[in-house]
């Protein structure tokens, strides 16, 4: 078993930077894919950023393209998610998720392992 824990979250103002951690335990994920998802009120879970255990592949939804970077350290067990240029609409909470596959996916039901998630708030 894989558990999650997210960390970093908090409320910022427009134009702020947040950084995002997942710690990993239970087993090294270091062979996993790892992702990003959020959920505001209201609507349904969305997917944020991807990436392969390597590192070496990412993927982000258009929507945070060019603003937050997912990153990770297989030594610390550890998966970053650092926000920038943070706007209002990008308030959810936002959630770890891990796959226990090489095999890239963007869509919440190919993730075996989720976080408890961690609130984000963005005011104007």
């Amino acid at each position: 078993q894989v558990q999650l824990v997210e960390s970093g979250g908090g409320l910022v103002q427009a134009g702020d930077s947040l950084r995002l951690s997942c710690a990993a335990s239970g087993r090294t994920v270091s062979r996993y894919t790892m992702g990003w998802f959020r959920q505001a009120p209201g609507k349904e879970r969305e997917f944020v950023a991807t990436i392969s255990w390597t590192g070496g592949s990412t993927i982000y939804a258009d929507s945070v393209k060019g603003r937050f970077t997912i990153s990770r350290d297989n030594a610390k067990n550890t998966v970053y998610l650092q926000m920038n240029s943070l706007k209002p609409e990008d308030t959810a909470v936002y959630y770890c998720a891990a796959r226990s596959s090489v095999v890239v996916v963007t869509t919440h039901d190919g993730y075996n392992y989720w976080g408890q998630g961690t609130q984000v708030t963005v005011s104007s």
